[in-house]
C-alpha cells in the first residue's frame, strides 16, 4: 500500500542514519555558533589593534546579524530549490571562508564586509540543518530533535569561549579566526560525504526513484511512496513559502518570532546594563546573564518533549502567558531596588532572570518545531528561513533601541520592560493566528 515517507519512517524504530544526520546537523550548528560568536569574544583585542571606539566597532558586530537574516531566507529558498544537503554544505563553506577571510581585516569596514558574508552562511545553515534533520526523524522524535538543534549555536559559543584564550595566546586573534574557519571546513566534508536529501523532499520535487533509493537508509524494505499532501487536500505538489495557503502560519510565526527575539536580545544584550544600573556589581550581573544562558539551553531541549506530549498550541500559549507574568514580577522587583541588592534580593533577581530566559528560549525553540511541522516539504527550508529572517527584525530592534529605552526611564526600567511585556504577549500569535500545530501525542495516535 502506498504511503508517505513520514508515515513509513514513523512506524519503525529510530535508525542509525537518522541519528547520524541529526548529529552532523548539530555539529554544523555548533560550528555556526563558534564562528558567529568568535568576534564578540576577541573584540577587545581587535578593537585595540584597529584603534577604534566600541561604538564604531559595533558596525562589524552587527553586520553578521544582518547577513544572518538575509541568509536564512535566501538560503532556505535555495534549500527548497536544489536540496538541503548541498545548500547546507554551501552555507557551511561560506561561513568557514568568511571566518578565515575576517582574519585579513585591517579596519572595521573590511571586518564588517567579511562578517556580512559569514552571516549569510550562518542563517542559511540554520534553516537547512533544521529542515534536513527534521525530515529524517520519526514523528515521535521530530519535535524534541528540532528543539534540541536550537541549542547548537549557543553551545558553539560556549565551546569557542573556552578555547579562545588558549588560541589567542598561541596564534593571536587572526590565527584564531583561521583555526576556527579551517575546523568548520571539516564539517563541510562530513555533509557532502554522509548526508542525503530526505525522501519527503525528493518526492515533493518529483523524484520518486531518488526518494526510494534514499529511503533504503532507514527503511527495512522498499515502499511505494506518495507525495505528502500536508494538512489540506489543496496542498498537492510544490508550493512556495508565500503561497496563500501558508498565510496564517506566516503571519502567526512572523509576529511571534519577531516578538520573542526582541525579548531575548533585549534581555541578553542589555542584561548587564540594566542590572548594574539597579545596583548589582558587574560580576554579579554577568553571572546572572550566564545563568540565563544555561536555563535557555535546558528549556530549549525540554520544550520539545512537552510539545510532543501536549501539542504546540497549548505550549506556546502557556510560554507566552508565563513570560508576561514573569517579566511583570521582574519589573516590580527591579523597580523596588534603591541600592545594591541584599543577598536575598540578588538571588530573586537571578531566579527571575533565569526563568525569563528559559521561557523566551523555550518559545523560540517551539517555533522551530512548529515550522518543521507546519510547512510542507516543498518550502520547509524557506519557511524556517522566513521565520528566522523576521526574527532578526526583533533582534536588531532590541539591540539598537534597548539602550535608548533604558535611558528614557531616567533611572526607571519601566519603558524598557513595558516593551518586553508587549513582546511576551505577542508570542501568543503563534498559538492563536497560526492554523497548523503539532498535535498532542494522544490526538496523533487517534
Amino acid at each position: 500500500m502506498a504511503t508517505t515517507f513520514s508515515a513509513a519512517i514513523s512506524r519503525q524504530q529510530l535508525k542509525t542514519f537518522s541519528i547520524l544526520t541529526f548529529a552532523i546537523c548539530m555539529l554544523v550548528l555548533v560550528a555556526d555558533g563558534m564562528d558567529a560568536q568568535l568576534l564578540g569574544i576577541v573584540a577587545p583585542v581587535v578593537i585595540d589593534e584597529f584603534g577604534v571606539d566600541r561604538g564604531t566597532f559595533g558596525i562589524a558586530m552587527s553586520s553578521a546579524l544582518v547577513g544572518f537574516g538575509l541568509g536564512s531566507w535566501g538560503g532556505g529558498w535555495l534549500g527548497d530549490m536544489v536540496g538541503r544537503r548541498w545548500s547546507l554544505a554551501l552555507a557551511s563553506l561560506v561561513f568557514a571562508l568568511g571566518t578565515v577571510g575576517a582574519s585579513t581585516s585591517d579596519d572595521v569596514w573590511i571586518m564588517a564586509a567579511w562578517r556580512l558574508v559569514s552571516g549569510l552562511g550562518f542563517g542559511s545553515a540554520y534553516a537547512n540543518a533544521i529542515a534536513l534533520a527534521g525530515e529524517w526523524l520519526p514523528d515521535k522524535w521530530r519535535s524534541v530533535g528540532v528543539t534540541t538543534l536550537s541549542v547548537g549555536t549557543p553551545a558553539g559559543g560556549l565551546v569557542v569561549a573556552s578555547l579562545a584564550p588558549t588560541l589567542l595566546d598561541a596564534y593571536g586573534w587572526r590565527g584564531t579566526f583561521v583555526a576556527v574557519g579551517i575546523a568548520t571546513l571539516i564539517v563541510v566534508v562530513l555533509i557532502v560525504a554522509i548526508l542525503r536529501d530526505s525522501p519527503s523532499f525528493l518526492l515533493a520535487r518529483g523524484k520518486p526513484d531518488a526518494a526510494r533509493i534514499a529511503a533504503r537508509k532507514v527503511l527495512d524494505q522498499d515502499v511505494e511512496f506518495v507525495t505528502e499532501r500536508h494538512m489540506t487536500d489543496t496542498e498537492a505538489g510544490a508550493i512556495g513559502v508565500l503561497d496563500a495557503s501558508n498565510f496564517r502560519l506566516n503571519l502567526g510565526i512572523g509576529i511571534a518570532f519577531a516578538a520573542a527575539t526582541m525579548v531575548a536580545y533585549g534581555m541578553l544584550n542589555w542584561g548587564t546594563t540594566f542590572l548594574t544600573a539597579k545596583g548589582m556589581t558587574l560580576d554579579a550581573a554577568s553571572y546572572t546573564v550566564a545563568v540565563g544562558g544555561i536555563t535557555s539551553m535546558i528549556a530549549s531541549i525540554a520544550v520539545g518533549l512537552v510539545i510532543q506530549r501536549l501539542g504546540s498550541r497549548r505550549v506556546v500559549a502557556a510560554l507566552s502567558g508565563s513570560l508576561f507574568v514573569t517579566l511583570v514580577v521582574f519589573t516590580v522587583v527591579l523597580e523596588r531596588l534603591s541600592g545594591p541588592p541584599s543577598a536575598s534580593e540578588q538571588t530573586l533577581v537571578i531566579v527571575l532572570y533565569g526563568l525569563s530566559a528559559a521561557l523566551f528560549s523555550g518559545a523560540i525553540a517551539s517555533f522551530y518545531a512548529l515550522m518543521t511541522h507546519g510547512y510542507p516539504a516543498s518550502c520547509r527550508s524557506a519557511g524556517i528561513g522566513f521565520g528566522i529572517f523576521v526574527g532578526r527584525v526583533g533582534a536588531i530592534a532590541a539591540t539598537g533601541l534597548g539602550g535608548w529605552l533604558i535611558d528614557l526611564g531616567g533611572g526607571s526600567l519601566l519603558p524598557f520592560f513595558a516593551v518586553l511585556c508587549v513582546g511576551a504577549l505577542l508570542i501568543s500569535a503563534a498559538a492563536i493566528i497560526n492554523d497548523r500545530h503539532v498535535p498532542p501525542a494522544v490526538a496523533a495516535k487517534e
